[in-house]
């Protein structure tokens, strides 16, 4: 059954109009007609079944039926990364997305790869796979700022585990609100040291090999929720 996100705040028998993009979905990739059963979400009122009612030439209506699942917050735990190039970006917010995280800050490193990102790109890669990881809403995706702006702005009461290359095993924080994927090379020395003096930073060990950032994404992310890691 296809799966959708859609702006509209839901009620019982609304009609919703999707997309032209995804009405032309519905009719011409997955050959879908009048009567054919669709899921919603819109991040805000949980998972509605939907009927088909209209569908031609891009254009689409959709009754909702009944709501199949109530909204359930996703875990508060953010990703903070240095952008990789372009496929690997992408991997990183679809991957990210999958693992339920709620925030996704892109940093700039002086060793980060790409000096700009695509801001909707993004924000299409991670609607995508929430449609198809039945996740009930959407990570925010902010706009790409330098680390030292990121650490200066840093909310003092959520901790940031900053996976560092080469580090030693050490214990692991009580609690971690987000966590910290640096760039291919790692980081450079002035940014260590002002990770060091941050009192909300506390370094996680991600084990002794040296992993691709997509990677250490992955472990990171299934380490913090494996604790049960989340803000107060």
């Amino acid at each position: 059954m296809q799966r959708l996100f859609v702006e509209p705040r839901f009620t019982l028998g609304l009609e919703i109009i999707p997309t032209e993009a995804q009405a032309h979905y519905l009719a011409n990739v997955m050959r879908l007609g009048p009567g054919a059963p669709v899921v919603l979400f819109n991040g805000q009122d949980g998972e509605w079944l939907a009927r088909i009612s209209t569908l031609r030439r891009g254009r689409a209506t959709l009754i909702l039926d009944r709501q199949l699942r109530q909204q359930l917050p996703s875990p508060d735990l953010w990703l903070v990364f240095a952008p990789l190039k372009r496929d690997a970006t992408d991997l990183v917010v679809r991957q990210a997305t999958e693992m339920g995280v709620s925030v996704i800050v892109p940093v700039a490193t002086v060793r980060t790869n790409t000096a700009r990102i695509n801001e909707d790109r993004l924000a299409a890669i991670a609607r995508e796979a929430a449609e198809q990881c039945e996740r009930l809403d959407i990570p925010e995706i902010r706009q790409l700022a330098d680390l030292a702006s990121v650490l200066a702005g840093w909310p003092p009461h959520r901790t940031l585990a900053a996976a560092l290359e080469r580090g030693r095993p050490a214990r692991l924080p009580t609690q971690a609100g987000a966590l910290l994927i640096g760039p291919e090379g790692g980081f450079a020395a002035a940014e260590l040291d002002a990770l060091g003096r941050a009192s909300f930073v506390e370094p996680v060990y991600l084990g002794p090999m040296v992993l691709r950032a997509e990677t250490a994404v992955v472990a990171g992310l299934a380490l913090l929720q494996s604790r049960g890691w989340s803000t107060s």
